[in-house]
């Protein structure tokens, strides 16, 4: 049955902030922004019927036949447009690895890595889809790699949650909308609009003069509200304080991942021993495994070393459209060195609630217009400036609860692994159904052996963990 395709970055065009993140990318490729999605199945698809379902969805998510357009020559800002020459045969791929490999996650993991590690056709629509076969057990595996320009996580597991099917059986009724129709560039209307976007730059500062016009009516309210923003905003825009861990100084072009699965209840649980929500847990897990690295690469250290972290908040509200990126960084000087793991969840607990209450929380959008005018180069140096000193990423995004299935194949696990932007670790976790599945993406200049840091995320996990007896070992995979 024919029917309207969903909405799903329905915004012509970027953010100021996904306009940094795609500029930055093409003048250092120490900030390329790809989002790669490993679903573990627990068959192989047919690659016919993947195939066509591939491009029903390239027909239910249009985004997905678009590509990115730089208007006069980067003066404009980048939009979206439909791609006339947009072939499915370039985006979906399919490979097989050798029947008699060691494992599931030895043999999956050099595939995945390169292909996160591959810049985009940036003339074509920015995501690719590789389905692995050959897998232990006849299982399969497919990999999704997106530009962060597109969405952010929780877009990400939106986009899922609409795409994927609830039972193996092909369902001959689901909607199926005509294929996007497409458009010429048109660098009239690309002056056109950015001249009206420069005019607006005027009403804006004028409201914002009325505005500070009419506060000086209360001059005392406003001076108190004022200083408490810039302060907030000092913080938010600014590294977390503290030095910098010498192991994990070094910076590079080439990533390694980490698999690792844990019960979700299981961390709810120890949380609850010590009034800490499951991302307070899981943040302290991940301190814990840094910690247990410098310990075990002979760098021991003081009980109050602290690591630079940045933890995206999502700022999306019911009313938000799905896909594009609706997120802030919270920056903390997070305790490392703290060894007891009830003390560091509820420290942990402590230093995120401060970061979600700031006032400035989103001053990132207040600035990101500013900086996206910068050319690329430029652009690249700032960008490096404001991340080159954070050591770890951290997120967790709900996944999915219920059962799901691509072309008769159930999804047994998915592991999504975020980009690096100049940080030494970028580790990521999506619960699917009662698993948490954690993606550690390392930086190999900064994290030198992935197999010792393999073994301290699952202690890290563990120490948490040992707050709740009885919970199930984490598992890294191998």
């Amino acid at each position: 049955m024919t029917a309207p395709a969903l909405a799903f970055g329905p915004a012509r065009e970027m953010s100021p902030f996904e306009v940094m993140m795609w500029r930055a990318e093409a003048a250092d490729p120490r900030h390329r922004s790809p989002v790669l999605v490993v679903e573990l199945l627990d068959s192989t698809p047919d690659w016919d019927r993947l195939v066509a379902a591939v491009d029903w969805a390239t027909r239910m998510v249009p985004r997905f036949r678009e590509r990115v357009r730089e208007p006069l020559g980067g003066l404009g800002t980048p939009y979206w447009i439909g791609d006339r020459a947009f072939d499915l045969h370039y985006h979906l791929r399919r490979v097989r690895v050798p029947g008699d490999g060691p494992g599931t996650w030895t043999q999956l993991a050099p595939i995945a890595e390169q292909l996160a590690m591959t810049p985009f056709d940036r003339e074509r629509p920015p995501w690719e889809a590789t389905l692995v076969e050959g897998l232990p057990g006849g299982r399969a595996a497919l990999l999704l790699k997106l530009h962060h320009v597109l969405t952010d996580g929780m877009g990400v597991v939106q986009l899922l949650s609409q795409l994927h099917s609830r039972r193996r059986e092909h369902d001959a009724d689901k909607p199926q909308p005509a294929a996007p129709s497409t458009e010429a560039p048109d660098p009239l209307a690309e002056i056109e609009g950015l001249v009206r976007r420069e005019a607006g730059l005027l009403p804006t500062a004028a409201r914002a003069a009325r505005e500070v016009l009419a506060a000086c009516t209360h001059p005392r309210s406003a001076a108190r509200d004022t200083v408490r923003y810039v302060s907030s905003a000092a913080r938010v825009l600014a590294p977390p304080p503290g030095g910098g861990s010498d192991l994990l100084r070094g910076r590079g072009l080439s990533w390694r991942f980490v698999a690792l699965d844990v019960r979700v209840g299981d961390l709810r649980a120890a949380g609850k021993v010590v009034d800490g929500s499951f991302n307070d847990v899981y943040l302290a897990a991940l301190l814990g495994a840094f910690r247990l690295y410098h310990e075990r690469s002979g760098r021991p250290v003081d009980p109050a070393a602290t690591l630079r972290t940045s933890v995206p908040v999502s700022v999306r509200r019911a009313g938000d459209a799905a896909g594009g990126n609706r997120w802030a960084p919270a920056r903390l000087a997070a305790p490392m060195g703290v060894a007891d793991p009830a003390e560091r969840v509820r420290a942990v607990g402590a230093l995120v609630r401060a970061a979600r209450g700031e006032p400035a929380l989103e001053s990132t959008d207040v600035v990101a217009p500013l900086l996206a005018r910068l050319p690329g180069p430029v652009l690249s140096l700032v960008a490096g400036g404001a991340t080159a000193g954070t050591e770890l990423q951290a997120s967790t995004v709900p996944g999915l609860r219920h059962d799901a299935f691509l072309c008769g194949a159930r999804i047994e696990r998915v592991y999504p692994f975020a980009p690096l932007p100049g940080c030494a670790a970028m580790i990521s976790a999506v619960s699917h159904g009662d698993t948490c599945c954690v993606g550690a993406n390392l930086d190999t200049a900064a994290v030198t052996d992935r197999d010792l840091f393999a073994d301290c995320l699952r202690d890290g996990f563990a120490e948490v963990l040992a707050l709740h007896p009885g919970a199930a070992p984490p598992a890294v995979l191998s």
